[in-house]
């Protein structure tokens, strides 16, 4: 019996090492209340007890390893935006970037780059927001039009053709991941829009419903806020919706020249 026991326990740590397929995940870790430099941590995951997704290891490593990494998550399907970071030197959201079970690189996270550092893999968002107010993302209408007595108070429609411009920008949902990869936005933040909200202005000013759109390329008609654009497009590139910048910001300049 103590033969056949041990042959037994022998057999099932052999399974378990078999089965077990390890992951190295290499995060970026930076606490400024530690006062010390930033540095590398390294966490192993077994994939076979992980979802498939990098989000999905984070939150193992968070409440099974270390409860004291930082990052930012929501949703969990592509639509708040908040788990934007840099996956493997690519500005992705980890809710869906898939982990590579076919090799055994270790995976490096780090936080979307040339922003401030709030703790570990959480940036600091405040400039981003700042420059997206500045671009008033909200519906405007003529004050005229307005308090005209004539004026329908009813829904403001739009037709099939009209609402179809909007596809492809509407989608975007201020993830980052396109103004932190452009070199442009690394060296003038403080005064070049960036991809991001350039498109999401461009939203506004192709919205057949709106009535500001004469103003709204004037204030984009500056040297720093629109043209430090060089269409290198890595925008375009890293986008995890798919969705594409360079092309809303290409129009917005040939509206800018037509208009001159």
């Amino acid at each position: 019996m103590k033969l056949l026991s041990n042959i037994s326990k022998n057999l099932n740590l052999k399974l378990n090492t078999i089965s077990s397929k390890i992951k190295y995940f290499k995060l970026y870790r930076w606490d400024p209340d530690l006062k010390q430099k930033p540095y590398v941590a390294t966490y192993p995951i077994d994939l076979n007890d992980c979802g498939p997704m990098v989000l999905d290891a984070l939150i193992k490593i968070k409440n099974e390893q270390d409860p004291t990494v930082s990052f930012r998550r929501s949703c969990r399907e592509g639509i708040c935006g908040s788990c934007a970071m840099n996956i493997n030197g690519k500005n992705t959201l980890a809710c869906l970037c898939y982990i590579n079970k076919n090799d055994n690189e270790p995976i490096k996270i780090n936080p979307l780059p040339h922003m401030f550092v709030i703790k570990d893999l959480v940036p600091d968002m405040t400039n981003f927001y700042h420059q997206y107010k500045s671009i008033q993302p909200w519906l405007q209408r003529d004050l005229e039009s307005i308090f005209d007595l004539n004026y329908d108070l009813g829904e403001i429609r739009q037709s099939q053709e009209d609402r179809k411009k909007l596809d492809g920008m509407y989608e975007c949902i201020l993830c980052a991941c396109c103004s932190t990869s452009c070199p442009s936005y690394w060296w003038n933040a403080d005064k070049y829009l960036g991809p991001a909200v350039l498109m999401q202005a461009y939203r506004w000013i192709t919205d057949s419903r709106d009535q500001k759109t004469k103003e709204r390329l004037s204030s984009l008609d500056d040297s720093f806020k629109l043209y430090r654009c060089h269409t290198i497009m890595n925008c375009s590139n890293t986008c995890p919706k798919g969705l594409n910048p360079g092309k809303a910001i290409g129009n917005i300049k040939k509206m800018i020249s037509h208009n001159h």
